[in-house]
C-alpha cells in the first residue's frame, strides 16, 4: 500500500489544458504500475492512462490517446498532462497504484489497483 494525493483539477473551457499530479509516500510494497482513472456518478470507473514502472511502458484509453500524456517525474511523482480537453472528460480523476504479488488484470482495469487517492475534480464546459 501507498498513500497517494492528487492535485491540479479545476474548471476549464473546452480546448484548454490541465496538468494533474500525484504524490506517493509511505509505500509498504513494491509498486508495479501507476495509473489515472476517472469516474462519474453511476458509472464504472474508467482507466484513462497507466505506466508500468519497470520499463516505462504506457497504456491509454482510446478516448484520450493523442491528447493525454502520463509520466513519472522526480521519483515518486506521477503526472497526467491533459490537452484539448472536452466536455466528456468531465469527471473525478483518481491516482492509483498496483503492486507485485497481486493477481494480474489489464493495465487499465481498476481491479488491478489497490491503493487510491481521494481524487481531484476536472470540469470542462463549452
Amino acid at each position: 500500500q501507498v498513500r497517494l494525493v492528487e492535485a491540479g483539477g479545476g474548471s476549464v473551457q473546452a480546448g484548454e489544458y490541465l496538468r494533474l499530479s500525484c504524490e506517493g509516500s509511505g509505500a509498504t510494497g513494491r509498486i508495479y504500475s501507476m495509473g489515472w482513472f476517472r469516474g462519474t456518478p453511476g458509472a464504472e470507473r474508467e482507466g484513462v492512462a497507466s505506466l508500468q514502472i519497470i520499463d516505462g511502458r504506457t497504456y491509454y484509453a482510446q478516448s484520450v490517446e493523442g491528447r493525454f500524456t502520463i509520466a513519472q517525474v522526480m521519483g515518486a511523482k506521477l503526472i497526467l498532462e491533459m490537452n484539448d480537453l472536452k466536455p466528456e472528460d468531465t469527471a473525478m480523476y483518481y491516482c492509483a497504484a498496483s503492486f507485485y504479488g497481486r493477481r494480474v488484470y489489464g493495465p487499465l482495469d481498476w481491479r488491478f489497483y489497490t491503493s487510491w487517492g481521494q481524487g481531484t475534480q476536472v470540469t470542462v464546459s463549452s
